[in-house]
């Protein structure tokens, strides 16, 4: 059989994979009931509706014939380090500079990996992403971030 579009068929297969692997380990978690969802309840859901998602994508990459056919280019290594140390980089600064300096640099940083960085849409995302977080995770769900860095707070 031939893979009609390349990138279909390998990002169904991720979907499966992940999809297949989330509802796998909340196999090890209790379900409850439908009244009362246990903490298997969402991921088990939630991995299997991916899956389903992803075997979709392969059974159209496999079947529907796509102009070009739709190759994978080269992988942007150099992408995809900037993202993952910004990442790795908001992890260790959170608990030391709080939110409101962590979230910028990540999203600053992430930025920088793309081809179209524009400073004003940057800050614009900076401003609006910080505030929201502020609102759902601190304000709205009480978790305890730290919102500003600990030198400043003490």
């Amino acid at each position: 059989m031939k893979i009609k579009s390349e990138k279909d068929f390998w990002s169904g297969l991720m979907f499966i994979a992940v999809g297949v692997g989330f509802a796998w380990g909340a196999l090890n978690y209790s379900f409850g009931s439908s009244a009362r969802p246990g903490p298997a309840y969402f991921p088990f859901g939630l991995g299997v509706l991916q899956a389903v998602l992803g075997s979709f994508l392969v059974f159209k990459a496999l079947t529907f014939e796509v102009e070009g056919g739709d190759a994978i280019g080269p992988w942007p290594l150099k992408q995809a380090a900037i993202i993952l140390g910004a990442v790795v980089l908001f992890g260790v600064a959170i608990p030391r500079l709080g939110l409101a300096v962590a979230l910028p640099l990540l999203i600053g940083i992430g930025s920088l990996a793309s081809g179209e960085f524009r400073w004003k849409e940057v800050l614009a995302n900076c401003i609006i992403l910080t505030v929201a977080s502020w609102g759902i995770f601190i304000k709205g769900l009480g978790l305890t971030l730290p919102l500003w860095p600990t030198f400043i707070t003490g």
